[in-house]
């Protein structure tokens, strides 16, 4: 306490609260700025997966919105289906043949783009068209390409004498079909993804490599595969997630959408939609989706170990090495010249 010119005591100013506010303000305002992204994730993400998982467990009643519990029946009934067998196979096989291909010519698509040719802009618009298409206008145009009697396909085959492919009555030919409209839409997806991390690896180091002698080839496996890393591990596991997650071909590459006749392109989300909706089992549909949930997992995290292993640093890391070293001579034999010009003209001036 302290006394005014008066006689009056006069009471400290608190300045302790104000900075304590401050310093909240501080450390809560970022929280309170991403909470609403948070919030909506909880009420239409988190709590539907939750939701889900109890439903799988029990006997769900449509009509009157409740279950009766039943443990592992549910999963139990899924797992020892045929069906569910099929469809996993089906599943991998369109996965395997659309993926790895897709990869692959996204790959060699980027690399292309990634050069100094005319109408980039134009180029990088074109491979991206696919995917602004609608996959069901996508899967419509090519159902009726891969048609069994009056296909484009198997026309284009007749001329030069090849036999009909029974693209749905045989099962690989299907998988083939479907994984061909996955391709289709997806590659220039990726591709331009790819394209952005490869305009972001820095010129020194392909410029560096030049002067070691090293070709194309050689630039692309030892410093762009290396510096592709982390994007390849980002399109491969979203690749995988949409892949074994695949409906949209497959429900439209008939008009009945059920998967074929004889379960040739039925694949684990075209079977889950026939349980829920076709034959109103939300249990079971429920189980199947999370036995889904947890094989997309397990893939997915293969997939990030194998990557990691094959696409390391260590193969690039000589290259970029040398290629750092060569900028770093250029910038001091370049700071070099520049004093002795200045030296010089100091020389001349005095």
């Amino acid at each position: 306490m302290t006394a005014a010119p008066g006689g009056t005591p006069k009471s400290p100013r608190r300045v302790g609260l104000r900075r304590r506010r401050s310093e909240w303000d501080l450390k809560l305002s970022p929280y309170l700025y991403v909470s609403p992204f948070f919030l909506l994730f909880i009420v239409v993400g988190l709590f539907p997966i939750a939701y889900t998982a109890v439903i799988s467990f029990m006997n769900w009643d449509l009509v009157r919105n409740t279950g009766e519990f039943i443990g592992f029946a549910q999963y139990q009934y899924v797992l020892s289906n045929p069906k569910f067998w099929i469809a996993l196979r089906n599943t991998f096989s369109i996965f395997l043949l659309s993926s790895i291909p897709q990869l692959v010519v996204a790959i060699v698509i980027a690399a292309m783009l990634d050069q100094n040719i005319r109408a980039k802009t134009f180029w990088r618009m074109g491979v991206l068209l696919p995917y602004v298409m609608a996959p069901v206008a996508v899967a419509l145009i090519f159902s009726n390409m891969f048609g069994d009697r009056y296909g484009l396909i198997n026309t284009l085959l007749g001329h030069v004498g090849i036999p009909a492919i029974p693209w749905h009555s045989n099962a690989f030919a299907s998988h083939i079909a479907i994984a061909t409209m996955v391709n289709f839409r997806w590659t220039g997806y990726n591709t331009l993804i790819l394209l952005a991390a490869m305009q972001a690896i820095p010129r020194d180091y392909y410029e560096a490599a030049v002067v070691d002698g090293a070709g194309r080839i050689r630039q692309f496996i030892a410093i762009t595969l290396p510096s592709l890393r982390p994007t390849l591990i980002f399109v491969i596991i979203t690749s995988t997630i949409g892949g074994l997650q695949i409906f949209d071909e497959p429900r439209m590459y008939d008009q009945y959408g059920t998967g074929g006749p004889d379960s040739q392109w039925l694949t684990i989300t075209l079977w889950l939609y026939d349980i829920g909706w076709g034959q109103w089992n939300f249990g079971r549909a429920a189980a199947l989706a999370w036995i889904l949930f947890l094989i997309i997992l397990v893939i997915g995290v293969i997939n990030l170990l194998v990557t990691r292993s094959l696409v390391r640093d260590e193969g690039g890391r000589g290259v970029l090495t040398r290629a750092q070293r060569r900028a770093a001579a250029r910038e001091a034999r370049r700071r070099l010249a520049s004093d002795a010009a200045l030296l010089a003209a100091k020389e001349m001036v005095s």
